[in-house]
């Protein structure tokens, strides 16, 4: 009896459902811990916790990846540029289209609240660009084309580069603009900058930013992105991590290949260079994939252990919240701000040749054991 009685207990262990009754004066971190009690709203309760106590308590690593137009909504400016500000970001992986429109706010060019129901033919007609509810004059697209070409066709960007590296300078130069405009703290680009935050592409070709970069091919501009560099440069983030902090967190902020290329640092280390290594210690997805479509942005933490992302001792510390990012990031950054303390900077984009070179030197050891003797061989 007594021990139907314990596992009965296990179960009902949890916090009460109790609520306050909501007064309209509470913050956004108190509604979270008060009526967000099932369903939805407690994933991202826990989330929030996740984040909040346990990623953020020690100096664990958080790599952060960004998919689905969040900057054209002004997340960038609201929610991700307070994150990498107060140190809760050390490093990302972002969709290039969220760069590209990140620099129209650097720019000051406008973006407006609109309306999923205009008229397409008729907002064509107009000059008007939609990204569902939001609009803007299409002369926006080509002012950005404009800065990303002049910009990019410098001296100092002639040559092969990771897409951490054209980042930091693209984003020193929207810094100087936001400045000379009078602007501050707009651009998630010109922020990273300043906190040298690395922020990667996991497919430089697929946006504007690329597409303006491959027009300067045309013309004899010889600027490259190296993916080669941020595979490794991920990877050599991903194991002093391990290796030198309290762990390896990643906060993906919808799918896609951003998701994928930052969960992919951990198969880089342990099945292509044969690093001793078990994966990522915090795993906290905000999404709204389903998973049994098979795609990688609803693939769940416990899906990632089989492939070596995820540390399966750690499957406690991961959460998934299926809630629309444009709802979950705004809670998530108000919560942490209110929970939290800054942390200092880790400054990962100065470091990236050490750290490479510490990923290098642990992969030779690897190699030099696996290499059979010459004598052998002969």
């Amino acid at each position: 009896m007594s021990c139907r009685s314990g596992a009965k207990n296990h179960y009902l262990r949890g916090k009460q459902i109790a609520p306050h009754r909501i007064v309209g004066s509470e913050t956004a971190a108190a509604l979270i811990d008060n009526a967000f009690n099932a369903y939805n709203a407690g994933r991202l309760r826990e989330a929030c916790h996740l984040y909040a106590e346990k990623m953020l308590a020690g100096d664990a690593t958080v790599g952060m990846s960004l998919a689905g137009a969040l900057t054209p909504a002004g997340l960038g400016m609201s929610a991700i540029v307070p994150l990498i500000e107060a140190g809760y970001v050390d490093w990302i992986v972002s969709t290039g289209a969220n760069l590209y429109h990140d620099a129209h706010f650097a720019l000051g060019l406008a973006l407006h609240r609109g309306s999923p129901h205009f008229d397409d033919i008729e907002l064509r007609k107009q000059g008007v660009v939609r990204i569902y509810d939001i609009v803007f004059d299409y002369d926006v697209l080509l002012r950005t084309d404009e800065f990303v070409r002049q910009v990019s066709a410098r001296e100092e960007f002639q040559r092969s580069l990771s897409t951490a590296e054209y980042h930091h300078l693209l984003g020193g130069y929207l810094l100087e603009r936001e400045r000379s405009l009078g602007l501050a703290h707009r651009s998630m680009l010109a922020v990273a900058h300043q906190c040298d935050v690395p922020v990667y592409t996991s497919s430089p070709g697929d946006s504007s930013i690329g597409m303006n970069v491959a027009e300067l091919a045309l013309t004899g501009h010889t600027l490259r992105f190296d993916v080669s560099a941020d595979v490794n440069e991920t990877a050599a983030i991903v194991l002093n991590a391990k290796r030198c902090t309290s762990g390896s967190g990643v906060l993906l902020v919808g799918g896609g290949s951003p998701k994928n290329f930052t969960l992919q640092t951990e198969p880089q280390i342990q099945e292509v260079l044969g690093i001793d290594e078990k994966g990522h210690d915090f795993f906290l997805q905000i999404t709204d994939a389903r998973v049994d479509t098979g795609g990688l942005s609803g693939a769940t933490p416990s899906e990632a252990v089989s492939w070596g992302k995820v540390d399966p001792h750690q499957l406690p510390n991961a959460v998934v919240c299926y809630v629309d990012s444009t709802i979950g990031l705004p809670l998530l950054t108000a919560y942490v701000l209110a929970k939290r303390q800054p942390r200092p900077l880790k400054r990962l984009y100065a470091r990236r040749a050490e750290l490479l070179e510490d990923l290098k030197s642990e992969y030779d050891r690897v190699r030099r054991r696996r290499r059979p003797s010459q004598k052998t061989a002969e």
